[in-house]
């Protein structure tokens, strides 16, 4: 398989199902960001963390793949005139959701109530858990706005929401098995 094919040399790219588009298309904003997440993933992969989140984090990568095939897909071009599905596209399980959801509940059985806001860092796995909550939360933004021109399937709206909260609680969660000083933000009064 060809790495470079050429297509792309005048500023657009093709989406599957065919239909080209400029590569500044919100659409490829879109799944670029979310393959922009997914790097940062394998970064807190590659760290000295417990080997369960290792396993959810491989899972969840694999998901963002899911959300980018949706996002890469021409919703137009995705359904046949008689509601069929002309292309395979995997969809975002609510099971994929709820896993989310359980690894937070578990996660924070562990940790001390959180009762201010927390300033990123302490740890350079912790911040790296950061970084990726905030690129999460500029893919969600981004879908948002493409959802607002073009449907998005939901749960892919749905799980990118919830991965941001999951990255904020695996943050605190690594803080915790780290030592990491967790510092609270306490506003300046004036």
């Amino acid at each position: 398989m060809k790495i470079y094919t050429k297509t792309g040399d005048k500023g657009t790219t093709a989406l599957f199902g065919g239909t080209r588009v400029p590569k500044h298309h919100i659409r490829i904003d879109s799944y670029g960001t979310v393959d922009e997440l997914n790097s940062h993933l394998g970064l807190i992969r590659d760290q000295e963390i417990d080997a369960h989140y290792k396993e959810i984090l491989i899972q969840i990568q694999d998901r963002l793949f899911t959300v980018g095939a949706i996002l890469a897909t021409d919703p137009e071009k995705a359904i046949l005139k008689s509601g069929k599905e002309r292309l395979n596209i995997p969809k975002i399980s609510a099971e994929n959701i709820a896993l989310l959801e359980t690894e937070m509940d578990a996660m924070n059985e562990a940790l001390p109530p959180m009762t201010h806001f927390v300033l990123p860092g302490g740890h350079q796995t912790v911040s790296f858990c950061h970084i990726a909550r905030c690129v999460c939360r500029r893919a969600e933004r981004l879908t948002s706005a493409l959802n607002d021109i073009e449907d998005v399937e939901p749960n892919a709206l749905v799980y990118l929401n919830r991965l941001s909260d999951y990255l904020f609680v695996l943050a605190r969660k690594l803080s915790h098995d780290l030592r990491a000083n967790e510092i609270k933000w306490i506003p300046e009064k004036h």
